[in-house]
C-alpha cells in the first residue's frame, strides 16, 4: 500500500496500471517515425501500381498525428485513431485510402501490411523512443516500495515491450498488457480487470495513469480507484471522465 499523490488529491493504492504512449514515452516522437514509414511504404507501392499518391498530410489527418514542413511530426490528437486505436483499425484506415484510389480491397489490405512489416523493421532499426518527465523516477520509486506496475496500452503486447526495452524500462513492469489480450480494448475494463487479476488486486485499490479520456473511461468501466489523467492545462478539458489532471509523471509523487 502507497499514498499516491497528484495534484491536490491524494490515492491509497496497491498498484499502479499505466498507459503507455502519452504517458511513458513521448508519442509523437515514436509514431511520428512509424506513420512516416508506413505512409512511404504504402505510397511507393500506389506508385508502382499507377495510382495516386497518399501524402503524410493526408495520412495524419485520417490518424490523427501532424507533421511539419521538415517532415517531423508536430502534435497529435490523444482522443484520435492513432492515440486511441488498434492497430487492426490503423491499417483499415490505410487500406481505405489505398481503395479510395482505385486498389480492390485484397490488394489495399495486402500492401498495408506490407507497409506494417517494413515500418517495423525500420522501427527496430532506428529505436526512436524518448521517456517523458519524471517516468523513470516514478517507476523507480514504485519499485523502492515494493508497489507493483502494470502497462495497459492499446499497442499490441509485442511493439509494447519493444518500445519500453529500448528505454531499458520493461523491467519496472510485473505485467505488459496490450489490446491483443482481451477481446475489448479501451474504453472497456478488459485491461485493466485483466492487469488486477494477474497482480491479485482488487481494481477499486489501484490507480490508473493516461493521457486520453479512453484511459480515463476504462479506469472508470474496471471501477478502478483512480483515474489520473496526463495533461497540460489547456487540454485538461479533454479528459472530463479523471479524478484528476496533472501535467506529466513529473508531478506523481509516492509516500509509504
Amino acid at each position: 500500500m502507497a499514498l499516491l499523490l497528484a495534484g491536490e488529491k491524494g490515492f491509497e493504492v496497491e498498484a499502479i496500471l499505466f498507459d503507455k504512449d502519452g504517458t511513458l514515452i513521448e508519442f509523437s516522437y515514436t509514431w511520428g517515425v512509424w506513420t512516416r514509414h508506413m505512409q512511404e511504404a504504402f505510397a511507393e507501392r500506389l506508385r508502382g501500381k499507377g495510382f495516386p499518391d497518399l501524402p503524410r498530410e493526408e495520412l495524419g489527418r485520417e490518424w490523427g498525428i501532424s507533421f511539419a514542413e521538415s517532415g517531423i511530426a508536430s502534435g497529435y490528437d490523444r482522443n484520435g485513431p492513432l492515440a486511441a486505436g488498434t492497430l487492426a483499425e490503423l491499417l483499415a484506415l490505410l487500406a481505405a485510402s489505398g481503395y479510395r484510389r482505385g486498389l480492390g480491397w485484397s490488394e489495399a489490405r495486402v500492401f498495408a501490411q506490407e507497409s506494417l512489416h517494413l515500418a517495423e523493421s525500420r522501427m527496430q532499426q532506428e529505436r526512436p523512443a524518448l521517456a517523458l518527465p519524471g517516468v523513470p523516477e516514478l517507476l523507480a520509486s514504485c519499485r523502492e516500495l515494493g508497489l507493483p506496475a502494470a502497462v495497459v496500452t492499446a499497442d499490441e503486447t509485442t511493439s509494447a515491450v519493444q518500445h519500453l526495452s529500448w528505454l531499458g524500462l520493461d523491467g519496472y513492469f510485473a505485467e505488459i498488457i496490450g489490446t491483443d489480450q482481451v477481446d475489448r480494448g479501451k474504453p472497456y475494463g478488459d485491461m485493466v480487470e485483466l492487469a488486477c487479476r494477474r497482480l491479485g488486486v482488487d481494481p477499486a485499490r489501484v490507480a490508473v495513469v493516461g493521457d486520453t479520456n479512453g484511459d480515463m473511461l476504462m479506469a472508470r468501466a474496471a471501477g478502478a480507484g483512480a483515474a489520473i489523467g496526463l495533461a497540460d492545462a489547456d487540454k485538461a478539458q479533454e479528459l472530463p471522465d479523471a479524478d484528476v489532471v496533472v501535467p506529466s509523471c513529473a508531478q506523481l509523487e509516492l509516500q509509504r
